[in-house]
């Protein structure tokens, strides 16, 4: 492996915080480069691998250990397909890893979303490696046509596993957990609307046309081609 390449991360997006990706308050990092392309993903912007920016795990530790000292609760990692950057990513989870044990925040957990299956992951020993030190990952496509009311998830056929014993304690009794609507998060950063959770089939669209009338004009956005 190369060590000096894996220490940087291809990222879209690091945000905190973030309370509709996992239990709490939390950091996310949103990854770079995706070649599953579901249909119906709201994140098409990180699909493209020359997308995004390139930042070392070292800054994204960093990030980290002030979320943590701010009294964030977990890392969510989503993207794109983290899988796609899987030493860099396992390094991530390392570190941060370290960072909250040094910080004596052991009970804040690590979060992996991807578009893996179980299988893909189980026959990948990069994959495994990176998810060495997650907590918890949720697998699975995104497939627009399953929608469903589990909680953290953005289809049904999409599984919640707890990884670790931190895992179990913090997602066990959130595996069958049902929500009447799922919760999204809207931040402005920079001229940009961040729309953050997994919304239902027409909420973004619904969303949008919320916004326009409030007085927001949208040159684009990250669902439609």
């Amino acid at each position: 492996m190369d060590m000096t390449r894996s220490a940087i991360l291809r990222v879209a997006e690091v945000l905190g915080p973030v309370t509709s990706l996992g239990p709490g308050r939390r950091l996310g990092v949103w990854v770079q480069g995706c070649p599953l392309a579901c249909a119906g993903c709201m994140s098409r912007h990180t699909w493209d691998p020359r997308g995004g920016r390139d930042v070392l795990v070292e800054r994204l530790g960093e990030l980290w250990g002030r979320a943590l000292g701010d009294g964030y609760e977990g890392l969510t990692v989503s993207g794109g397909e983290p899988l796609e950057q899987p030493g860099a990513v396992g390094e991530l989870l390392k570190t941060a890893d370290r960072i909250r044990r040094a910080a004596g925040r052991a009970d804040a957990d690590l979060l992996v979303y991807t578009g893996r299956e179980e299988t893909e992951i189980a026959d990948s020993a990069e994959a495994r490696a990176a998810l060495g030190h997650a907590d918890a990952v949720v697998t699975g496509r995104y497939r627009a046509g399953e929608p469903t009311r589990l909680v953290w998830r953005g289809s049904a056929n999409q599984r919640l596993i707890p990884r670790t014993p931190l895992g179990h304690r913090r997602y066990g009794p959130h595996l069958r957990r049902l929500v009447d609507r799922p919760e999204l998060q809207v931040r402005v950063t920079d001229g940009a609307v961040h729309i953050i959770g997994v919304p239902r089939p027409g909420e973004l669209a619904a969303l949008e046309r919320d916004l326009v009338a409030r007085g927001v004009t949208f040159e684009g956005n990250t669902w439609r081609p």
